[in-house]
């Protein structure tokens, strides 16, 4: 079915049923058209991914990140935390 809330054993159940779910089946339809319009254009720019685990960063970025000046790269602070566990005091992204 279209609307992804009724599984029928086969075609014949299916048209037994479909008067009765006929309404029901188009409105979940534009419910589900309407979803996935709703939620186009609320991707997060590549600036708000960590290069270095590919995660997107929490907002705020501020908080939960670091700024590097070398490379100009925002990283995650879980990444940058990684690395100074690991003794690289320097950039993680550049190394």
């Amino acid at each position: 079915t279209a609307c992804r809330l009724v599984k029928y054993c086969g075609v014949d159940c299916q048209k037994v049923h479909r008067k009765q779910h006929k309404n029901l089946c188009k409105q979940r339809v534009a419910e589900l058209n309407d979803e996935q319009l709703y939620t186009q254009g609320h991707e997060r720019p590549e600036g708000d991914f960590c290069p270095i685990c590919t995660l997107p960063i929490p907002l705020p970025m501020e908080k939960h990140s670091v700024f590097m000046t070398c490379c100009l790269k925002q990283i995650c602070r879980g990444c940058h935390v990684a690395a100074l566990k690991r003794g690289m005091f320097d950039c993680a992204f550049c190394r």
